[in-house]
């Protein structure tokens, strides 16, 4: 009996002695029953999200920077930009906030009866509210979000919400950078890429995860890039992490 106690306690020992956070570790997590898939490697505050399925590029960039840096990491399982929900689709980047949620509602299906739309915007709220709680970085940390553009979208749509700007003659507008943290754009801005800053909330809140985490005091960065640009995007997310690490 006592040599298989010992041998227990070897066993266990052997275990916390292994660098066991440097493998990625998966596991899930829902929103309005669309499943994330979760994907956590090594220790560190800071957290990742790619929302929309058909952004592909945006995945499998996230996919590689995850593998290689530390961090949480939150992955759609969805194939398509909208998500299901009811009777009707959804853009999951334009619930983050109740008017936002009613809009995106709207878009496709816009004759909902009154007492179906409030009952589906307080069940978003009460998802809203326990998904940002899952995906919120800890202390300090930062919440980057990876984005791909395909119609036309770019940098200098954002100029008018934008406090500070930083537009590169050699880059690609389509290619850039919105941080929430004026701290974070002064350490990004003097680097090769587009970059903006977004550290007031708009007259108008279109209900993207920017504006809530912004209401909560939480950094955030949206990594954009085009469609297929995947060495860009990679270098951009790695540019990152090296400057605010």
């Amino acid at each position: 009996m006592l040599s298989k106690i010992l041998k227990y306690l070897i066993f266990i020992s052997f275990l916390f002695a292994l660098d066991i956070d440097k493998y990625p570790i998966k596991k899930t997590l829902s929103f309005l029953n669309v499943e994330f898939e979760v994907v956590k490697n090594g220790t560190s505050p800071n957290r990742y999200i790619w929302l929309h399925g058909d952004e592909k590029t945006a995945e499998m960039a996230l996919n590689s920077h995850i593998n290689n840096y530390p961090g949480i990491a939150f992955f759609i399982q969805n194939e398509e930009r909208e998500i299901p929900y009811k009777s009707t689709i959804i853009d999951p980047n334009r619930l983050f906030s109740r008017k936002g949620a009613h809009h995106a509602l709207k878009k496709f299906k816009p004759n909902w009866e009154s007492n179906s739309l409030k009952e589906a915007l307080d069940e978003i709220d009460i998802e809203r509210e326990h998904f940002l709680r899952a995906i919120m970085p800890s202390k300090n940390g930062v919440l980057v979000s990876v984005h791909n553009n395909f119609r036309g979208y770019n940098v200098k749509s954002e100029i008018k919400n934008s406090q500070r700007v930083s537009i590169k003659d050699n880059q690609n507008p389509r290619d850039f950078i919105l941080c929430t943290s004026e701290g974070d754009y002064i350490k990004l801005e003097e680097g090769p890429y587009n970059i903006v800053l977004q550290n007031k909330l708009p007259d108008k809140d279109d209900g993207s995860l920017s504006w809530a985490l912004l209401k909560n005091n939480v950094r955030y960065i949206n990594v954009e890039t085009r469609l297929g640009y995947l060495n860009q995007q990679k270098k951009i997310l790695s540019f990152i992490e090296e400057e605010l690490n």
